[in-house]
């Protein structure tokens, strides 16, 4: 049997119709026009199994906080309205037929990349709904990200042209550059453009920091800051090997309007 997993980064959704709606305390809003974005993702993507994965709101900032004090350390909390709708919301998507998966001690980044790798790996297809690009780093050629409000593939070309690397190579990239939104450091003085340099000499961070070719324009910054960007790009890394705890029987995505 052929199976196309669909895998809704929930928050990702969540935060952005909310943002962009006129009364942020209306709920009700909300919980109408993020079920109508899912009635209309499941239309295009017409998915075997389906799952929304949402962070728990309760939870610190996770395993890559201890290892990155700055990590989200400035991030906005949650509108206190939006927190308080989140089980309506969750219960709208049931009654679509939509299961959710609540992270408890990772983020849901970790445990996206998990159950997509894991199911890409057997050669199904799999689609990640996301604005994240940091989900770029598992493209396959059975894995794909798509973001709904730009009406767009995150795909390998698209990379290519937006950070000048492979997908491959993205956690080595935010590395070196760092994530400013999430307090993610990187090399001080290598931006954008160095990274790119860097990256398409060096297929990473480490063969980089042992060439004995690299420019010495790097040279100093790599010596300096070398424990910082190998601990940055770690942090940018996914995991994907979460335990899971079910299998994709149980996330079946039964259609009763078909």
């Amino acid at each position: 049997m052929s199976i196309h997993l669909v895998i809704i980064d929930a928050l990702n959704l969540i935060r952005r119709v909310h943002s962009a709606q006129p009364d942020p305390s209306d709920i009700t809003r909300t919980i109408t026009t993020t079920t109508r974005t899912l009635n209309n993702i499941i239309k295009e993507s017409k998915p075997s199994h389906i799952i929304a994965v949402f962070d728990h709101h309760l939870q610190d900032r996770g395993w890559r906080a201890e290892i990155l004090p700055s990590y989200k350390e400035n991030r906005k909390p949650m509108p206190e309205p939006l927190m308080a709708g989140l089980d309506a919301i969750q219960q709208a998507w049931w009654d679509l037929g939509i299961d959710s998966l609540l992270s408890d001690g990772d983020e849901a980044d970790d445990l996206v990349a998990t159950l997509a790798k894991k199911v890409a790996d057997r050669g199904q297809t799999v689609t990640i709904i996301s604005t994240d690009k940091g989900y770029c780093q598992l493209l396959s050629p059975t894995l794909q990200i798509r973001d709904y409000f730009q009406h767009r593939w995150l795909d390998t070309p698209f990379i290519e042209a937006e950070f000048g690397v492979k997908p491959s190579q993205l956690a080595d990239y935010w590395g070196l550059t760092g994530v400013s939104s999430s307090q993610v450091p990187g090399i001080p003085g290598v931006g954008p453009k160095a990274a790119k340099e860097i990256l398409t000499s060096y297929p990473d961070i480490e063969a980089a920091y042992l060439a004995e070719d690299l420019p010495k324009k790097y040279r100093k910054k790599f010596d300096e800051h070398i424990k910082s960007a190998r601990v940055c790009k770690q942090v940018s890394a996914l995991k994907t090997d979460i335990e899971l705890g079910f299998n994709l029987q149980d996330i079946r995505f039964n259609n009763s309007a078909d």
